[in-house]
């Protein structure tokens, strides 16, 4: 099974016990592998730590922020695995063997799985990458589920951050519904070919995403699960009038 998660800033909507439920309901997986938009390289690059340490990208919020910490430990058998798969398809990877968890894994994580007692790795996404090529990724790993990995792409269903609100915003934007309804549409149809042209097909792509860092872990993650599948919808609501919480997940579970 696959499952695309959000990245959550401070607040995380409603997708927050939502998440937590579906941790609860999932099978309980060996290891997760993860994808975030904050760890983008070169080359497809994968997680290789033992003991993965909590990476506090981010500036601005608040002094108990940085205080959390999302011990769970690495998988370096896994990571090996990983680069096992993608290189028998002609990808070049690199391992390296410090790099801990960026908050678009440990803050999804943190609701998913509260104890830090699965194990974890994350992948990078190539900075050349686009929709196609994450989907495809996805494609290439797919035979992890099968082996007892959880796959999550984590990012932000809308990520406009020119067009920020501030805490007191209630109201969705316009344009960030009509990109939800586009979005729950296509996947609930297990539409790849609308997901992976969507900056054609949806509406208010380039407003709701004028990079395409935070959309990627969407392809990527139905790229993971049965092709042309119906994926499951979770709404998490939106924050800041502007940053879509939704979930999909793909799979078995969906």
């Amino acid at each position: 099974m696959s499952h695309g998660a959000p990245t959550f800033a401070v607040e995380p909507g409603t997708a927050g016990p939502r998440l937590r439920a579906l941790g609860e309901a999932l099978p309980r997986p060996r290891a997760i592998l993860i994808i975030s938009p904050h760890w983008m390289t070169e080359e497809l690059t994968v997680s290789a730590s033992a003991a993965p340490p909590t990476i506090h990208d981010f500036g601005g919020f608040p002094a108990q922020l940085y205080a959390l910490r999302y011990p769970a430990p690495g998988d370096p058998a896994l990571a090996g695995r990983i680069a096992e798969l993608l290189k028998a398809q002609g990808r070049t990877v690199r391992s390296d063997a410090l790099r801990g968890l960026d908050h678009g894994a440990w803050v999804p994580l943190t609701y998913l799985y509260p104890g830090a007692d699965v194990p974890v790795v994350q992948l990078s996404l190539p900075v050349r990458y686009g929709a196609g090529d994450a989907y495809e990724l996805g494609r290439l790993l797919a035979p992890l589920a099968a082996e007892g990995v959880l796959i999550i792409g984590s990012g932000s269903l809308t990520h406009n951050l020119a067009e920020f609100r501030g805490r007191g915003a209630e109201e969705a934007a316009d344009y960030v519904r009509r990109f939800v309804s586009w979005s729950r549409t296509a996947v609930a149809r297990g539409d790849s070919s609308a997901i992976i042209d969507y900056l054609h097909s949806a509406p208010d792509a380039r407003r709701a995403h004028p990079t395409s860092d935070h959309y990627l872990p969407l392809p990527f993650a139905m790229g993971a699960g049965p092709p042309d599948t119906p994926g499951r919808v979770i709404d998490g609501g939106v924050v800041y009038g502007m940053l879509s919480m939704d979930a999909f997940v793909f799979g078995a579970a969906a």
